[in-house]
């Protein structure tokens, strides 16, 4: 299993990215956001999911250990394959769509390609109690404690990393402040 790539943006085209890892180039499919990212000639790191089929091995890439989580959850769903779960991820940003799932919204999941209504039901009944609390707006503002959970929040990657899933590490931090360090943060989460 390729856990992550780490290396220079060699090329790009069509949602992948080649990165360059010591001369050996691996052909990475990333969501529309991390794609856009990535710049060539710079170094990226992605966390990587390796898809294998019968015919193919595809390698999906996340700049995000939260987005490689929510990915594997997605292709967890009866109908959601690799494609249509990068398909989802590419909507937004994976909170936002993270949030979306939590907050039950279909139409919002039905803007990715290749995502019918019936699917999206689906991906909402499936996921909504695995991806975590969901976070409310108040005039395009994140309210309450949960809005300190963000898919770049090192304390959320720590205690992915530490083998949590995404519910439980966004479960754990709720109510940790966000003025402490991630070692703080992580210790607080771990103790509560």
């Amino acid at each position: 299993m390729i856990a992550h790539v780490r290396g220079t943006v060699a090329e790009k085209f069509n949602n992948s990215v080649i990165v360059d890892v010591n001369g050996v180039g691996y052909e990475v499919q990333t969501a529309l956001g991390d794609y856009e990212q990535s710049l060539l000639g710079e170094e990226v790191k992605l966390y990587t999911y390796h898809h294998i089929r019968e015919q193919s091995q595809d390698l999906f890439g996340f700049s995000s250990l939260a987005a490689k989580k929510l990915f594997e959850l997605l292709i967890t769903v009866q109908g959601v394959g690799p494609k249509a779960a990068l398909a989802i991820l590419s909507l937004a940003d994976s909170e936002v769509v993270r949030n979306a799932i939590a907050n039950e919204d279909t139409t919002f999941v039905t803007k990715a390609s290749g995502i019918g209504k019936k699917t999206a039901e689906r991906v909402v009944v499936d996921l909504k109690d695995k991806v975590g609390m969901p976070l409310r707006y108040d005039n395009n503002t994140l309210t309450g404690e949960s809005a300190v959970l963000s898919h770049t929040d090192e304390a959320l990657e720590a205690l992915m990393a530490l083998g949590y899933n995404l519910a439980d590490a966004s479960k754990a931090l709720e109510g940790v402040s966000t003025e402490l360090s991630t070692a703080e943060r992580v210790t607080q989460a771990l103790k509560g």
